[in-house]
């Protein structure tokens, strides 16, 4: 990929320049003249494409690799072929994301799919909506009454804010996605499809009937936050749900009523977390983990893909598992049920009177 279709760069870079902008070092005798307006894989990149190359794993790439430069580490700088120049640093991948943020600074965030800068014609905006000066409407969007939008922000194609809602400055609000009940703060992306300030999924249940709770509360969502495309956040019952600054949810995410999400968490695709679970600051949950109603999370805990959270972990803790545990507890159970499995299989066919590779399991 040396060439990009939908992004262009904002100017191009000399190793000098992105020298200075990383902190890297060239490798001796490497020209630092030399220029890239490009990013690419190490064996997909040409002659004007920054690469970079941190993992063993494609360690092979680099001497057929035609990028124009390469950041790397001192462990495979050695081995680049002379024509490229090399730039030593010791996170490749952070300097490299560095470079492309300036570079592609127009991907970082979804722009208007109508690239307008004002209320196109086709949109709804309600009389007493409030919108600040240099925000975007796309054809198809609904704003409701008393609704505010802060400048800068683009309300994409067939997104509803619901009345008395509130979004920051600097917000993108992607395509089809439904706000209400909710105050947002600034510079937060939320991606296609979203569905953020609908009713909790609260009832009394009943031997006849299961009655609905009133779900009076609003879903706040602070800066910096960004919701992949087709999570749901539901309004707090009696009390808010809350998202904390700089968090990053990843696609197709669950948030139920009343939970308090921290600053800085990142919660992987499709992960669920139930009513009134709190999550403090710096979580990391992986894909598809799931977090039971009123558990606590403690600062900085990890939690392994696909595991069940039913209480409470610790701060700083990294568990997996189902129910969650201790991880270095997790996987010598694990080690434990493959040896047992294997020597059950092993006991079923000396009693059959075959071996075991010989019995169809």
């Amino acid at each position: 990929m040396s060439q990009t279709y939908f992004f262009e760069p904002a100017a191009a870079f000399t190793a000098a320049e992105i020298e200075e902008l990383t902190g890297a070092k060239a490798r001796s005798g490497d020209s630092l003249e030399r220029r890239i307006d490009g990013l690419a894989a190490l064996d997909q990149a040409g002659p004007r494409d920054l690469s970079f190359l941190d993992n063993p794993k494609y360690a092979h790439q680099l001497a057929r690799s035609r990028a124009g430069i390469c950041l790397t580490t001192e462990r495979y700088a050695a081995k680049a072929p002379r024509e490229l120049t090399v730039l030593v640093v010791r996170e490749p991948y952070r300097a490299f994301v560095t470079v492309a943020r300036k570079l592609f600074a127009g991907a970082l965030q979804p722009s208007s799919l109508a690239e307008g800068r004002a209320v196109a014609p086709g949109a709804s905006v309600h009389p007493t909506a409030r919108l600040e000066n240099d925000v975007a409407v796309d054809p198809g969007a609904v704003i409701g009454p008393r609704a505010e939008i802060g400048s800068g922000t683009v309300v994409a194609a067939t997104a509803v804010i619901g009345p008395g809602v509130r979004v920051g400055r600097n917000c993108a609000v992607g395509p089809g996605v439904t706000i209400t009940n909710a105050l947002i703060g600034d510079r937060v992306v939320i991606h296609p499809g979203c569905r953020i300030g609908q009713d909790g999924f609260g009832f009394v249940l009943g031997s006849k009937r299961h009655d609905k709770v009133p779900q009076i509360g609003r879903v706040i969502i602070q800066d910096d936050v960004e919701i992949g495309a087709g999570t749901a956040i539901d309004r707090g019952a009696i009390r808010d749900t809350i998202i904390g600054e700089g968090t990053k949810i990843d696609n197709l995410v669950q948030i139920g009523h009343n939970v308090a999400v921290g600053r800085h968490c990142v919660i992987v695709a499709q992960s669920g977390i139930s009513g009134s679970a709190t999550l403090e600051d710096f979580v990391v949950l992986g894909a598809r983990v799931g977090v039971n109603n009123h558990a606590r999370i403690g600062e900085g805990a990890q939690i392994a893909a696909t595991s069940i959270v039913r209480a409470e972990v610790p701060a700083g803790a990294r568990w997996g598992g189902t129910p969650a545990k201790p991880s270095v507890l997790w996987l010598r159970e694990m080690v434990l049920l493959e040896r047992l499995a294997a020597r059950g299989m092993k006991n079923a066919a000396m009693k059959m009177g075959g071996t075991e590779d010989q019995q169809d399991f």
